[in-house]
């Protein structure tokens, strides 16, 4: 989980987290220099699971993500937003799909600010599915929905530089590197609200929406060539052992 500012939501996502973590797992959260009470709420857990860092000034919640995935220690590794809210067997049906792919995308009811339901299916809503030239075209992997093993946590750091999210990076590579389900299970709540900072609030690409169509496809481009060149790399570095 990476955090900023994040008092308003954070305790309900803890709570809900939490109490689906085994005594043997743990949360692992960077903090993005927060100026409110989001530390002060994970220290009142108290909590030996929650490894908080603390003090980060990346400015920017794709490389605060990227530096706890570099601190993850677990062979499972779930995304979570500061905002949302795990719905109750979430991990256990995740876990259970990761035994045999490496990368589960759960669905979700896609909520305001109070919880109250705006989509019934974030899938529906994003027309999700698998395929890499499907999801480079239109990305519908939400990013606080996914869930891999250490295979892809290893092929996905370091994220490229200029990145400008991180879930259609982590898709795309595994896509191209390993088995990938949708699972069609409202597994969480996905909260929409003006303090979202990766709000998508639009069906085409929320995180390029700012941008013209020629950067959309420049994007795509350079994306397509990151993908590749990191796998040309673990295929060298495979076959030198």
């Amino acid at each position: 989980m990476t955090t900023c500012n994040g008092e308003k939501y954070l305790r309900r996502q803890l709570d809900t987290i939490l109490e689906q973590l085994d005594q043997q797992d743990e949360l692992v959260i960077s903090d993005d220099s927060s100026s409110d009470k989001t530390l002060d709420i994970i220290k009142s857990y108290d909590d030996k699971r929650i490894r908080i860092f603390e003090n980060n000034h990346f400015k920017s919640p794709v490389y605060n993500l990227e530096f706890a995935l570099k601190k993850a220690r677990g062979d499972m590794v779930f995304l979570a937003d500061q905002d949302d809210v795990w719905l109750p067997g979430r991990v256990q049906r995740v876990v259970e799909k990761l035994q045999d792919n490496d990368l589960v995308v759960c669905d979700a009811l896609i909520v305001d600010a109070d919880e109250k339901v705006l989509q019934e299916s974030y899938f529906e809503w994003k027309g999700s599915g698998p395929g890499f030239w499907e999801n480079l075209k239109k990305n519908s992997f939400l990013g606080c929905s996914l869930a891999f093993n250490r295979k892809i946590l290893k092929a996905v750091l370091p994220f490229p530089k200029k990145l400008i999210m991180h879930d259609v990076w982590i898709g795309l590579m595994a896509e191209s590197l390993g088995k990938v389900y949708f699972l069609d299970e409202k597994l969480m709540l996905y909260r929409r609200h003006e303090g979202n900072v990766t709000a998508a609030v639009h069906k085409d690409d929320a995180h390029l929406s700012d941008f013209g169509f020629c950067f959309k496809i420049w994007y795509r481009i350079v994306l397509l060539i990151q993908v590749g060149k990191r796998n040309l790399k673990l295929r060298s570095l495979k076959a030198k052992v």
